[in-house]
């Protein structure tokens, strides 16, 4: 291939292929990949490091790989990774001026991805703590959506999905610990899958609310990731090539909101209504049906706030917190360790039952209540009132993250105004190869 820079916006599978072929050297394609990375920055601002002469230090490791046969199946490609991971001698500043001290080793992850050959190219912007949805801080500014930049391209893993979604890099680590990957995916038409609780290194946050992943162009690009790096009973990559057998799909607009959720934009209702219409033509049995509220948000508002509290009290300078996030981490200081053993329990349970209790074998819903929001959107608002706003907007995530099931955004193939749409697909904890089947034909029918 004549130019690498053709490359840097196609998905990681499609990038490991030209690899292995030899039409792309890893050196020439992480190069390209730097320089298409530093050609956005001023549009989009998602990068808080560029590793240039450490990436490609790494991209001709995994080229000598290559040459001597010992390449797995991701050698060679580059990824950008969310500032929440731990990179040795680097500081992980979690979107926060709060954050001073190096860690002293790598992340598992972060260990997986330099031990399978991946290049790490640069570090990705995030809201503080990652507990916003919407990607603007003190530390770093504004992170803004490449499609329209007068929008936000969500939160937390804003800055994965704007750098995945302008087309830079064909990959980048995200986590999710109550819709951070789904969200920035939905908002920057991408795939954003949320594996199952405790498949993924690095995990458990936010009293197991938060799991790593990935945001990518293509479930090709995810289900390689998750084969490499998760631990799951069998591929996903085969599973989402695979059409699985007919299914009981139920699709819902039943949010779980702690205050009123926003009313559903008539062309996301519309981008879920084909969707519907796409798996009824594949020959599942769909139907409407009501998720019950019994998930109880007090729990789930237990896990997620005292999961603030503790990563705020555990920064380098409580100071350097912005005001709505100290605000925010006292709400979570009265919860005890009873108190969050029983959230824990009762968001078990709801995954463990709320399937069953519906007659389904996966659940079809919106991801948020439109596209992606305006830069700004919520500026001024602290505490509670900014923790309700964001809950009224995204009332359709947090609660799988309770629950520790799968669930998949997927580009709905549909924008408002250049904004992209898309719909969530939800299936049983342990059932993420069913999940990826079901998505695999959704992402056929509605592309």
């Amino acid at each position: 291939m004549s130019d690498a820079r053709d490359v840097t916006a196609l998905g990681a599978a499609r990038q490991a292929e030209l690899l292995a072929a030899g039409e792309v050297t890893s050196r020439e394609l992480t190069a390209a990949t730097l320089s298409a990375i530093r050609g956005q920055q001023l549009q989009v601002n998602a990068a808080v490091a560029m590793f240039d002469e450490e990436a490609l230090a790494a991209a001709d490791a995994a080229d000598r790989r290559r040459a001597a046969g010992h390449a797995g199946p991701l050698t060679g490609v580059p990824i950008a990774v969310k500032d929440d991971l731990d990179l040795a001698g680097l500081v992980t500043g979690r979107g926060s001026r709060s954050m001073t001290r190096p860690a002293a080793v790598d992340a598992d992850l972060v260990a997986g991805l330099r031990a399978a050959g991946l290049v790490i190219v640069a570090k990705t912007t995030l809201p503080e703590l990652a507990i916003y949805g919407f990607t603007e801080t003190e530390a770093h500014g504004i992170t803004r959506n490449p499609h329209h930049t007068g929008h936000s391209p969500g939160g937390s893993s804003g800055g994965s999905a704007a750098l995945v979604g302008a087309g830079v890099v064909g990959i980048a680590t995200a986590s999710d610990g109550a819709g951070s990957i789904r969200i920035p995916a939905a908002s920057c038409g991408l795939v954003g899958f949320k594996p199952t609780q405790g498949t993924m290194p690095s995990s458990g946050g936010w009293y197991g609310l938060s799991t790593q992943g990935c945001v990518t162009p293509t479930l090709a690009d995810t289900g390689i990731f998750l084969d490499e790096f998760g631990r799951f009973p069998e591929s996903l990559s085969q599973a989402a090539r695979n059409a699985p057998p007919p299914l009981r799909v139920g699709w819902s607009l039943s949010g779980s909101s702690a205050t009123r959720p926003a009313a559903l934009d008539p062309q996301a209702r519309a981008a879920l209504d084909r969707a519907v219409t796409a798996l009824a033509s594949a020959g599942h049995h769909v139907r409407q049906v009501q998720i019950p509220y019994g998930l109880d948000a007090k729990s789930l508002t237990v896990r997620y706030l005292r999961g603030i509290h503790d990563s705020a009290v555990a920064v380098d300078d409580l100071e350097m917190l912005e005001d709505r996030t100290r605000t925010i981490a006292r709400l979570g200081a009265p919860f005890t360790p009873k108190v969050v053993d029983w959230a824990i329990r009762r968001g078990r349970a709801f995954g463990a039952s709320v399937h069953d209790q519906l007659g389904v074998d996966v659940l079809l819903t919106p991801v948020m209540s439109g596209p992606a929001l305006p830069i700004g959107r919520w500026e001024g608002l602290g505490g509670l009132r900014l923790v309700l706003a964001m809950n009224s907007h995204y009332p359709y995530t947090a609660q799988w993250n309770h629950a520790g099931a799968p669930a998949v955004s997927m580009p709905a193939g549909a924008t408002v105004d250049g904004l992209p749409l898309a719909v969530q697909l939800i299936a049983r904890p342990g059932d993420d190869a069913r999940l990826m089947s079901v998505a695999g034909q959704v992402e056929g029918g509605l592309s």
